[in-house]
């Protein structure tokens, strides 16, 4: 096996957008629906939606619509596609007001919401849509129906569920919102699951069935566990947490990706960048870093998840000095909306975008050794016809690859560095059966693009015509 160290030239960072440009193209036409292949999301034209999200937990119940307006613009300019965030917060949600002085509900009551409250949570999703961002939208944290653990308390019954559904559906009906029940809890009884799948019909019932609905659970768990064959479940969530510094998502996304029938699955709460490894427990030090967060989003992306979600500590939170942390939260958060992983999330998406998207398989056969374990672990993904190949290493070290699956004779081979999006080119090769590559020494993560040399795709990272 002849051993490939790139010598080529190195392309600058074209694939990353201006604000502006990404400004000018935003877009809230249309609604989601899942992929003729039931893997993927798409608009109604059919073209791929990329979920690139973040957890803004706390936006509505904590933000100033101008604090608000900062942190939608930003992420906008960012290239973020989706903002997760909860009506009935968990910060005692039901009890602490938001911003202005309001309270969600009367008396704690589903059926009496206070309509200056929601007033504000309309122009934060209004805000969003003027952005061509779309609001995963959870109706509650799981603690008004799981306390499990949290403030609460519990106000949902399978009674009333529905009718607080159809409120908040028929709400935001013709906006751009996708549903996210549960809000990190177990479903743990059968008059839990009777309550989502109340409170998901209810949805359905306001909006007319035209938005997607999914579920997110409590840590180290998917919401296939407990849902995944309910009608109204359109693609499953995973949270792998944030305990561990090297655990390994891409086995959950794998997991997900094998069950029937067929749904579209992703890593909505992987570790937060700035968040202690050990949670809440002691030491807190040290905390995940934009490393962390980019090996977690390429792996559970090439692992066959159709999008990722990007999280930040002290953002989730909204915390600043005029709060009390909660797990250690260190940076106050306007400040954590520039922390370097934050920034680098957008070049998964461009990358995976400049590429077929709606044929893309994950394929870890391609990886000689099948890709090793622990924190050396290499993900491989490819078109289902051949087309292309990439594969993610979190480390610079030589890892040898099956070419059998690839289609042409040649291959145009690059390194994309997932820190910058810049692209280093090693020209075109002729293809042999296994093929050892040596990433480059300044990493320590890269991407390794195979692509068909007849296919002229272009520079990774590059839209496509």
């Amino acid at each position: 096996m002849a051993a490939y160290r790139l010598g080529g030239i190195r392309v600058a960072a074209m694939a990353v957008l201006t604000g502006a440009m990404v400004m000018a193209g935003a877009t809230t036409a249309g609604q989601l629906r899942v992929s003729a292949n039931h893997r993927y999301l798409v608009d109604e034209t059919g073209k791929p939606f990329f979920w690139l999200g973040d957890t803004a937990w706390e936006v509505f119940h904590r933000l100033t619509r101008e604090e608000a307006d900062f942190y939608l613009t930003t992420r906008a300019k960012q290239g973020y596609t989706v903002i997760q965030a909860v009506i009935l917060a968990e910060f005692d949600g039901l009890n602490t007001p938001n911003a202005y002085g309001e309270k969600p509900l009367k008396d704690n009551d589903p059926s009496q919401p206070n309509e200056a409250y929601f007033a504000h949570v309309d122009w934060v999703v209004n805000r969003a849509a003027e952005l061509g961002l779309y609001v995963g939208l959870l109706p509650t944290w799981g603690d008004k129906w799981n306390l499990k653990w949290g403030k609460g308390p519990v106000i949902f019954t399978p009674e009333n569920a529905g009718a607080y559904g159809e409120f908040v559906g028929r709400r935001y009906r013709g906006k751009p919102v996708i549903w996210i029940m549960g809000g990190d809890r177990p479903v743990e009884t059968d008059e839990h699951l009777r309550i989502l799948r109340a409170m998901a019909e209810g949805l359905r019932r306001g909006d007319g069935g035209e938005h997607l609905i999914t579920l997110h659970p409590s840590g180290r768990s998917s919401s296939a566990k407990y849902v995944h064959e309910e009608a109204w479940l359109d693609f499953n969530t995973l949270q792998s947490g944030h305990a561990d510094r090297h655990f390994a998502n891409y086995a959950m996304v794998a997991q997900d990706y094998q069950r029937q029938p067929t749904k579209p699955c992703l890593d909505g709460e992987p570790c937060y960048e700035d968040h202690p490894v050990t949670g809440n427990r002691e030491p807190r030090e040290p905390y995940h870093d934009e490393y962390a967060v980019r090996r977690a989003a390429y792996w559970a992306l090439f692992a066959g998840a159709f999008g990722h979600t990007y999280g930040c500590h002290p953002i989730w939170q909204m915390w600043d000095a005029s709060r009390q942390p909660v797990n250690g939260a260190r940076t106050p958060w306007r400040e954590a909306m520039l922390l370097p992983g934050a920034e680098q999330m957008q070049h998964a998406k461009n990358l995976l975008l400049s590429r077929p998207f709606l044929s893309r398989i994950p394929d870890q056969s391609l990886l000689a050794d099948d890709g090793g374990k622990g924190a050396e672990h290499c993900q491989a993904t490819r078109a289902e016809d051949g087309a292309y190949a990439l594969v993610y290493t979190p480390v610079s070290t030589p890892f040898s690859v099956r070419t059998d699956p690839l289609s042409g004779d040649r291959l145009h081979i690059w390194w994309y560095d997932p820190r910058t999006g810049a692209v280093e080119s090693a020209g075109t090769l002729h293809k042999t059966p296994v093929m050892t590559f040596a990433p480059p020494a300044d990493g320590p993560d890269w991407v390794l693009v195979l692509d068909d040399a007849a296919k002229s795709f272009p520079v990774p990272g590059m839209p496509r015509e």
